[in-house]
């Protein structure tokens, strides 16, 4: 019962926000029998508690001596579970991750994040997690491991179900327990509204939880309305100490896994595409760190910024080299981590987007909300402020503008 003990107040909802007040309190004491003064605690319970301190230290003793005995007869394992217990990585964690080209294969950031987990997934043992029923669509598994089932407690892949929030909350469970271990999980990024809570709470918390959401925009065609995220990278955003990124080609998912894995006390969102996207000749998995970086320029000092992220980093590319072919100085800017940006030295910032250069395009398949700290008064977007709909990924795009041509047209229009 809520407020058990109160006269006037147990099981009632005014107990619930409000403290019980001077009277109720005394008429509770009285209530109860209890006769001791506020936060004075009797000697008995006092003495009772602190049997905890001996018991504890007869406990940690135990353990020291199990765990000494399990470095004699299994040192290797003993050494990799000390290791993941003072929270450092193993050398060269990363040193299969693969870099792209222009003349590499253009695939879905979800395929390349397929691709990262797998690369790197062998060499980190800490690694665990999975997907809320959606693994051949997030693409989440890494080859040879299997399910972590009730007998199988050794395996690594995770199996939520169709339980988004469930699995954010397991995902937060397993980094509060200080273990080392690494916890990821998979789901489609609108999906992200069911478990907004626990990913908040993994914030609040600097839980280094990963979150492996794809689908990440209207380009994921028929699932319709229902399934496009518009408002979802605005409201992820806004979470403080909440890592967003949007990489934009092979190159900068690996750079955001690097970022993702390296940051322990603070968890990362991987927004993903479903289709297929262009390899840029001058990106880098290291510049990903930064949040971003100049992708493109021309000489001087430039008449206009594309900014852009994931599948439309590409859009501003092209864009550039027909405005270019006309004239303008253009500068293309690649945006995979607002919160990243934002904690670089203002000397860098300016270096990236001049305060002087005032035309800025933002181009995100995605809310306008928040990006027109960027854009300013004198700029603009290509985004999309209302839901979207049930077509193949392609003609969404074309219908909401998410074309070169568009862009360069609203690049003109800015003067």
């Amino acid at each position: 019962t809520i407020g058990y003990g109160s006269p006037n107040k147990a099981n009632t909802a005014g107990v619930h926000g409000a403290a019980l007040g001077a009277d109720e309190a005394e008429l509770t004491r009285k209530n109860l029998d209890w006769s001791y003064g506020p936060f004075e605690v009797p000697q008995e319970a006092l003495d009772h508690w602190r049997q905890a301190i001996s018991r504890g230290e007869a406990h940690e003793a135990a353990w020291n001596v199990t765990l000494d005995n399990y470095r004699s007869l299994y040192p290797a394992d003993a050494a990799l579970f000390e290791r993941m217990l003072r929270g450092e990585l193993p050398q060269d964690w990363d040193a299969k991750l693969p870099s792209f080209s222009p003349e590499d294969k253009g695939l879905a950031t979800r395929q390349h994040s397929y691709n990262a987990l797998n690369a790197f997934g062998p060499n980190l043992p800490e690694l665990i997690g999975g997907s809320a029923d959606l693994t051949h669509s997030n693409l989440t598994d890494i080859k040879g491991e299997a399910s972590f089932q009730k007998g199988a407690e050794a395996n690594r892949y995770l199996h939520f179900g169709v339980r988004e929030h469930a699995m954010a909350a397991i995902l937060n469970g397993i980094a509060y327990h200080g273990s080392g271990l690494i916890p990821y999980g998979g789901t489609f990024l609108v999906f992200a509204g069911y478990m907004i809570g626990a990913i908040r709470l993994s914030a609040l918390s600097e839980l280094g939880v990963i979150y492996v959401l794809t689908h990440d925009s209207i380009g994921l065609g028929e699932d319709g309305p229902t399934h496009q995220p518009v408002e979802t990278l605005a409201n992820l955003r806004a979470i403080p100490n909440l890592l967003v990124m949007r990489p934009g080609d092979g190159n900068e998912t690996m750079g955001a896994y690097q970022v993702a894995v390296q940051n322990r006390q603070r968890p990362t969102v991987l927004a993903l595409s479903r289709q297929a996207m262009v390899n840029q000749p001058n990106s880098t998995a290291a510049k990903v760190a930064k949040g971003g970086y100049i992708l493109e320029d021309s000489d001087g000092t430039p008449d206009l910024i594309l900014i852009g992220t994931g599948t439309e980093l590409d859009l501003c590319v092209k864009a550039a080299a027909q405005l270019r072919a006309d004239g303008k100085s253009v500068r293309v800017v690649s945006m995979p981590c607002v919160d990243l940006f934002e904690e670089q030295d203002a000397a860098y910032r300016e270096s990236v987007l001049p305060a002087s250069v005032r035309k800025r395009l933002v181009v995100e398949a995605s809310s306008s909300f928040g990006w027109h700290k960027y854009s300013g008064f004198d700029g603009d977007t290509v985004s999309i402020d209302r839901f979207g709909a049930s077509a193949p990924g392609p003609v969404c795009l074309e219908k909401f503008g998410f074309t070169v041509d568009n862009v360069v047209a609203k690049a003109k229009a800015l003067g």
